[in-house]
């Protein structure tokens, strides 16, 4: 049996139950994102709305795509902010939107943000050997030079992405704990 999509159905791969199907309704709570986490990048939204399978992915693209031609937001230097048109949008229909979608969504944007600036700051890159064994080279920047480095060998791969998360996420820790223990 075919059916042919409404105007408004969306793509529903990869959406959790509860999460947006409906286009219009995605527009919204871009619009919502847009004009509570913003200026955002699409890799901060696709990230954090991917997280969360909120919405399909090639839904996010289409539906910035949209907003930005219909001017409810803007992109400059491949950041999204909302306009005065958009943040009326947001302010008067977003509510229509299910509360734990929006929170949901919000909460893994900041998330998202909050990622994207350390990982602008503590780096870590992962060299697979032949025998399966992992090097991190973990790093931390600061005015644009290299501040510390550290190498680290995992005995697989799955240890070094958990290792490359840590260090992104506690690097200053780390960094002040080696100092420290160093200094003394």
């Amino acid at each position: 049996m075919c059916r042919t999509m409404a105007a408004n159905d969306a793509f529903t791969a990869g959406v959790r139950p509860g999460g947006l199907t409906d286009s219009t309704e995605i527009r919204l709570l871009l619009c919502y994102l847009v004009k509570n986490a913003g200026p955002i990048t699409r890799t901060e939204i696709e990230n954090a709305l991917m997280e969360e399978q909120l919405v399909n992915y090639f839904e996010i693209g289409s539906c910035l795509d949209d907003i930005t031609r219909q001017q409810l937001v803007t992109l400059k230097e491949d950041r999204y902010s909302i306009t005065e048109k958009g943040r009326k949008v947001a302010q008067e229909l977003a509510y229509d939107l299910p509360r734990s979608v929006r929170e949901r969504a919000v909460a893994a944007v900041l998330r998202s943000q909050t990622w994207a600036r350390k990982e602008a700051e503590y780096s870590a890159r992962i060299t697979e050997k032949s025998d399966g064994h992992c090097s991190i080279r973990c790093t931390i920047k600061a005015l644009d030079q290299e501040l510390f480095c550290l190498d680290i060998g995992t005995p697989d791969r799955l240890s070094a992405d958990l290792v490359k998360k840590q260090f992104i996420l506690k690097g200053n820790e780390i960094y002040q704990m080696l100092i420290t223990k160093l200094t003394e």
